[in-house]
């Protein structure tokens, strides 16, 4: 029956960048005579996958996932953006514990998802199935969800340090705390990762049309 839904509702598969292996970012409405009662749930596989994304988790550098979930109304002449919620998963892998740190972000507020010493159960808390909080449409109402996802293996800090280092300006971590050496040593990770395309993708995913 869930299968028969997904088809119904024309849910898609997302697939990943070139080189990359496939990405799977669905949206999962609840049975028909619920849609303007329960909330939708969005799943996914394979987001970390990539070879060259578990290489940069192994290394140290955290994951962070941003999901924006949008409900539009369908017009006729234009279609009109009704709610929207966003929220954050991070996966950290710790090099010294040896173990994956996974957390969910929602309103600034932090929920542990776990703690993992393989790749795979880390991999299986980041992609879980999640229920949104959105609000939902009223009944008669046509319209469909959106979802954005970005995947992200820096920070800005990290990105910001790089230039610097590339244009020979360690004056902000010399004069600070960080240590020199240490600061040129993330420079030089970072360039490469950033060589490697891997800081940064973007996914979307999207329902077919309903009316609750």
């Amino acid at each position: 029956m869930l299968k028969l839904s997904l088809v119904a509702a024309g849910f898609f598969a997302i697939a990943a960048p070139l080189g990359a292996q496939k990405v799977r970012l669905e949206v999962v409405l609840p049975a028909q005579p619920a849609w303007a009662d329960e909330p939708p749930a969005v799943s996914s596989a394979g987001l970390l996958a990539d070879p060259s994304m578990r290489d940069l988790l192994s290394n140290g550098f955290p994951a962070r996932l941003h999901y924006r979930l949008e409900r539009w109304t369908s017009g006729r002449w234009f279609d009109d953006l009704k709610a929207a919620f966003e929220w954050d998963v991070i996966l950290k892998y710790d090099v010294l514990g040896k173990k994956y740190q996974v957390v969910r972000v929602v309103n600034k507020k932090v929920e542990s998802l776990g703690e993992y010493h393989a790749t795979v159960d880390a991999e299986s808390a980041v992609e879980s199935p999640y229920k949104v909080a959105i609000s939902l449409p009223k009944k008669g109402e046509r319209g469909y969800y959106n979802l954005l996802l970005d995947v992200e293996t820096l920070s800005l800090s990290d990105l910001d340090e790089v230039q610097r280092w590339l244009r020979g300006e360690l004056k902000p971590a010399v004069s600070g705390k960080k240590n020199p050496g240490t600061a040129l040593g993330r420079g030089v990770r970072t360039l490469v990762v950033r060589l490697l395309g891997g800081e940064k993708r973007h996914y979307e995913a999207r329902t077919g049309t309903f009316r609750p």
